[in-house]
């Protein structure tokens, strides 16, 4: 695989990893996904500093 490729993969895993971090705070992990495609690492520093929904 070539440089490129493993970018798109890591920033796709990112993505992956961001839904389920949201989903764990009881934010919704579809927005969350679809947010760390255009923000990538911002919105994983996003999802860490915002406190977790109440259930």
């Amino acid at each position: 695989m070539n440089d490129s490729a493993w970018r798109v993969l890591l920033w796709l895993t990112l993505s992956l990893i961001n839904a389920g971090l949201a989903q764990g705070k009881g934010r919704s992990g579809l927005v969350w996904w679809l947010s760390s495609l255009v923000l990538g690492p911002l919105a994983t520093l996003f999802i860490v500093i915002r406190p977790a929904r109440d259930r």
